[in-house]
């Protein structure tokens, strides 16, 4: 009871800050802490063990220059919006599986300050534990004076904590090494090609990790070193360890997108349009790993520009299609992406799914919405679902295309290349409303294009995994949708004349 009393958190308007109250509560709350028995203390801690979110609201602070020029404080409470709770949680979800993650992010949303506030709790709550933090260069990780570093904020953290918390022999620390006097934990500082070759680690963050010069080297060296790594950065295009991470399906992903952000609203966004670089833009604002490749077919404005629509702003209006693109058992995705007009309805997406169980989805789904139309790939996996949805109910809708088939249009090479040019249309064309998926703009903004005897031709799904170490699953189910510009028609329904008799008889 003592320390759900202490915990109560005033209600924050983060577009409109106010920190006198907020102030108010930590000054009273103080007192309160200061007024407890030793084991009333004890118990408190045991608490903020099991609630770093509740710790980090109701002890932290942080730093934000920015405030002054609109009469705020620099020095202001740490008080995390949803989404930063949210991340709060899923780090220690991964450090208690012993798993590795990733987190991408657009800028400005307190990923440093969050890790930062995460190891300090850590460090003053789990004895013997090490937490480790790699940048690219030594004064990104601890450099006196210089809170842009990270040990240097972690030390501001720890000091602005009331003296209950702080470990008694606190001194400060070392140069990239802060040790907790009381429990036996530290928290270590390694930069560039030293990463990952110091101390075993509980946890490791390695901070704006797509930016690593020699990456491929860092990776080797740190994958003995923790059972929980986690990548954070922003996206630096597709060439490299993190990007190849983040689509590779094998570690968890978070999304720190700047619509999560309650401080941040389309009057800012459209600010960042205006001053920034459009490549700047598309990587550090809107995710977008693709921004700066040359060959990219669809440029991820155009995406992004559908993800702020919603199905309101758009007309669905035209016949209900389904694009069905199966995959092999494995990490590949199943996905059926449902389109009607210029609304892309909904992407479902499935793990480890034969084709005969996909069959069933589609049936099912096509029930739902009245799929008027069911285009699925034969160049692959998809030839067992084409075949058992072709023996069921929704047979006369189902259509399967070769999309290697040769076309003559004078345009494309073949059908991919013809569908992937309309899907490109369609997006630039607009509007088109859909909602937001990452993943579907990432393969959809990664797909190169090329031209053979004057005409388009894409990359297949095998030259595409080749070199993004994934198939473009969601992408291609989205294509499909555009690959048939005329459906066979469907015979209408018997129209059944009763006898007179039975009509009599009713």
């Amino acid at each position: 009871m003592t320390a759900q009393i202490l915990v109560k958190t005033p209600v924050f308007d983060f577009r409109a800050p106010d920190y006198v109250p907020v102030f108010r509560d930590r000054s009273e709350r103080l007192k309160r802490l200061r007024a407890m028995k030793p084991d009333e203390l004890a118990a408190v801690k045991v608490f903020y063990r099991d609630n770093p979110v509740a710790f980090i609201n109701d002890w932290m602070m942080t730093v934000d220059p920015r405030n002054v020029e609109i009469g705020l404080p620099s020095s202001v409470p740490f008080l995390l919006f949803p989404k930063q709770s949210e991340f709060v949680d899923w780090v220690y979800a991964l450090w208690r599986g012993r798993e590795d993650g990733l987190a991408e992010k657009s800028r400005d949303m307190g990923a440093s300050w969050l890790c930062c506030a995460i190891a300090v709790h850590m460090w003053l709550f789990y004895r013997d534990t090490i937490i480790g933090f790699g940048s690219r260069k030594e004064e990104y990780v601890d450099e006196i004076g210089n809170l842009k570093a990270l040990l240097p904020k972690i030390r501001m953290l720890i000091d602005n904590l009331p003296r209950e918390f702080k470990p008694a022999g606190w001194d400060g620390g070392k140069f990239m090494l802060l040790n907790n006097p009381e429990n036996g934990s530290s928290i270590i500082g390694e930069a560039g090609d030293n990463i990952g070759r110091g101390a075993r680690t509980s946890v490791y963050f390695k901070d704006e990790s797509a930016f690593y010069e020699r990456a491929d080297k860092i990776e080797a060296a740190i994958s003995q070193t923790s059972n929980c790594k986690i990548d954070i950065s922003t996206p630096n295009g597709s060439g490299n360890p993190f990007y190849r991470k983040r689509h590779g399906g094998k570690v968890k992903v978070f999304t720190f997108h700047w619509t999560d952000d309650p401080r941040k609203d389309k009057a800012w966004y459209d600010k960042q349009v205006n001053d920034l670089d459009p490549v700047i833009l598309a990587q550090e604002v809107d995710i977008d790993y693709n921004a700066s490749v040359s060959n990219a077919w669809i440029d991820g404005s155009d995406i992004e520009r559908a993800f702020g629509l919603g199905p309101a702003d758009v007309e669905a209006i035209g016949p209900s299609i389904l694009g069905v693109d199966a995959a092999h058992f494995g990490d590949d995705e199943s996905v059926i992406c449902h389109r009607k007009g210029r609304l892309v309805v909904a992407r479902k997406c499935y793990s480890k799914m034969d084709g005969h169980d996909l069959a069933g989805v589609v049936n099912d789904y096509a029930d739902e919405c009245d799929a008027q139309q069911i285009v699925i790939e034969l160049d692959g996996p998809g030839v067992s679902c084409y075949d058992t949805l072709k023996r069921g109910r929704h047979a006369s809708k189902v259509q399967g295309i070769h999309t290697g088939a040769r076309v003559k249009d004078g345009k494309n090479y073949n059908v991919r290349a013809r569908a992937w040019r309309a899907l490109r249309d369609w997006y630039i064309n607009g509007p088109v409303s859909s909602a937001r998926d990452g993943e579907f703009k990432s393969q959809a903004g990664a797909m190169r294009y090329s031209y053979k005897d004057g005409l388009l031709l894409m990359e297949n799904k095998k030259e595409y995994k080749a070199r993004m170490n994934k198939s473009p699953d969601r992408a291609d189910a989205e294509m499909l949708t555009h690959a048939v510009s005329e459906m066979p028609a469907l015979k209408p329904p018997p129209i059944v004349v009763p006898s007179i008799a039975a009509a009599w008889n009713r």
